[in-house]
């Protein structure tokens, strides 16, 4: 009898011992797999590139560090009215107007390059842009997203020397040059921000005390406040004693983003009536402290002009 309950008692402890083995090995393969799909999802989101930084390749004046896809046409209509400071009787600004048309094409998803004519000073730009790093879902692989910029600006426009004739400048002298560097994070789906160190050139300045070489700092941010709207601001601070044979102001921009499916509509308020680099960010005039603000918008219309892989941005 003692023989047996000792038979009995060694089988269910040797059932119990079994079991345990059993579990622990599950417990270890349970890790082993969770282990093994944190590491793919973590390599997988250092890999995955984050998109949708902005939605629209302008903040307010100020290009963003995206770019049309490869084979895909932007087109640009930025429209600013006179200032408010005009009063009624020119109904606020509505009255006048001056505009640009532009065209950005990607040659690849990161280059791009871009055209356009403004009415003011007559104005044709170029520009070619670079993407040269991406913002990964892994912030701790890449935490932001790097753009090199290049621009040129040519005016056209004649002026009248004191003499009342017009003065012919030479051609080198209606040339300008901006470098930039746009670095953007995206923070979450409502928050993205853009800082940009930038350099200009200008050929021909108006006296010795100007700088041919200027530098400024320019920032700008997007707020989502709905599925489709955004608030966007910029601020273009141009270093002090640079350009000093004319009053600068730093151009301060807000704007209203409205997605509807392949346009974006930005409402705008400024102190820049220009919208390229070299005029905006060194040759603002107005102030918003004495009602210098245009009222203005930007539209943009994408057409692929070649089928491509597309990947859904995000919010």
């Amino acid at each position: 009898m003692d023989t047996f309950k000792v038979k009995n008692r060694l089988a269910k402890y040797t059932i119990v011992s079994f079991i345990l083995v059993i579990q622990a090995l599950q417990i270890s393969a349970q890790d082993s797999l969770l282990k093994s799909l944190n590491d793919s999802l973590l390599a997988a989101n250092e890999k995955e590139h984050v998109t949708g930084t902005f939605k629209a390749l302008y903040i307010v004046n100020m290009k963003t560090v995206e770019a049309p896809a490869a084979g895909a046409l932007n087109v640009e209509i930025q429209h600013r009215f006179g200032t408010l400071n005009l009063g009624a009787h020119y109904l606020f600004g509505l009255d006048f107007a001056t505009l640009r048309l532009g065209l950005d094409y990607g040659i690849t998803d990161r280059l791009s390059v871009g055209i356009g004519r403004s009415s003011w000073l007559q104005t044709f730009d170029g520009y070619l842009k670079y993407k040269l790093l991406r913002q990964t879902v892994n912030s701790t692989t890449m935490p932001v997203t790097v753009s090199l910029l290049a621009t040129t600006g040519y005016y056209t426009n004649t002026f009248n020397d004191f003499n009342g004739k017009d003065s012919t400048l030479k051609e080198k002298d209606r040339l300008s040059y901006t470098a930039q560097i746009l670095i953007a994070r995206k923070f979450n789906s409502l928050f993205s921000l853009e800082i940009t160190p930038t350099f200009i050139h200008y050929n021909r300045v108006l006296s010795t005390a100007d700088h041919n070489n200027v530098f400024a700092l320019c920032g700008g941010a997007r707020m989502k406040i709905s599925k489709r709207m955004a608030l966007t601001a910029e601020y273009n601070y141009l270093l002090p004693d640079q350009l000093v044979s004319m009053p600068h102001k730093n151009s301060l921009s807000f704007g209203w983003d409205i997605e509807t499916g392949g346009h974006v509509f930005q409402l705008i308020f400024t102190n820049a009536v220009s919208m390229i680099e070299p005029q905006y960010i060194g040759q603002t005039a107005d102030s918003w402290s004495n009602g210098g603000i245009y009222f203005g918008f930007n539209l943009s219309r994408n057409f692929n002009l070649k089928s491509h892989n597309t990947k859904k941005p995000s919010s």
